[in-house]
């Protein structure tokens, strides 16, 4: 029996009851049809893709169109889960009505449910427009990829009081800006409790301790389909990374010993019409072996 839909009225009634939110990453149809299928509350296409599916170094590269192409794939899962696709890199930080038709792109043509943005209060205005133009939005703050150059690399966020602070007035500015919820990442879990008490809206953490509303893990980190690196904060479920290997190992060594395909894997012919081909195999002769010079 197919699940209800999951709304962002359906995350905001988790957080007053105190249940909390799962939400994964999917780039795929197979993917999201598992994901969901498992009952996650919100699918995230994210931009993390271009680390773990396109093989890039980090999340810069992704395009717009490698987004739109993935949150498409993920769409046809029909999935039941909140569908929420991550605006990449400079697809609306440069120019505000840019970032609203790229948001809308994710609804209109991909098929999403909402957009997700990274950053805090100087990205008030551009939410606030996407929002305007009846999109759900997102938000993203601690550690945003997306910055990782300007923050000095993949670092935890908000250590000191005064950072900590600033966090804080991050999402309350989001809230004040109709952000529908917030991911919290790599934050220390003091401020990320303190943070998640002071909003109305849910707060999704990652690597931000269990006071958040939710949590979030890529796909591939979980399942252990990442090989380059995991993050502290992953709980690996499964090592597939591993099993893949073992698994191809295992028919590369069935074809070469001939073990592969057996019998059972081949299909028969009628045996009237197999003698007769082979009566017109007779005027096509095989060609003669050609000798291995010594």
């Amino acid at each position: 029996m197919a699940r209800k839909k999951v709304t962002i009225h359906t995350l905001q009634a988790r957080k007053a009851a105190r249940e909390p939110i799962t939400m994964i990453t999917a780039y795929d149809y197979p993917t999201a049809l598992a994901v969901d299928q498992a009952g996650v509350d919100v699918i995230l296409v994210g931009d993390s893709l271009g680390m773990v599916v396109l093989g890039y170094p980090n999340t810069l590269p992704v395009t717009m169109e490698e987004m739109l192409h993935h949150a498409k794939a993920v769409a046809r899962a029909n999935p039941s889960a909140l569908l929420v696709g991550d605006l990449p890199f400079m697809a609306y930080q440069a120019d505000l009505a840019e970032a609203v038709r790229n948001a809308g792109r994710f609804l209109k043509e991909a098929g999403m449910d909402a957009v997700k943005l990274e950053g805090g209060q100087e990205m008030v205005s551009t939410i606030e427009a996407i929002v305007r133009a009846g999109i759900p939005v997102m938000g993203h703050i601690g550690l945003t990829p997306q910055s990782l150059h300007k923050l000095g690399g993949y670092r935890l966020q908000g250590r000191t009081a005064v950072d900590a602070r600033r966090l804080l007035e991050d999402a309350l500015a989001l809230e004040a800006a109709g952000c529908f919820a917030i991911v919290l990442e790599m934050v220390p879990e003091p401020v990320a409790t303190a943070i998640t008490q002071r909003l109305r809206i849910p707060t999704i953490g990652i690597g931000a301790g269990s006071g958040c509303d939710g949590q979030v893990l890529v796909l591939h980190d979980l399942l252990g389909l990442f090989d380059r690196f995991t993050p502290r904060f992953v709980k690996k479920y499964a090592d597939l990374h591993r099993e893949i290997v073992r698994a191809v190992q295992a028919y590369c060594e069935d074809v070469r010993s001939h073990r592969f395909p057996g019998p059972e894997h081949a299909f028969s012919m009628d045996p009237e019409e197999l003698a007769a081909f082979q009566v017109m195999l007779e005027a096509f002769p095989a060609p003669t072996p050609v000798e291995e010079s010594k």
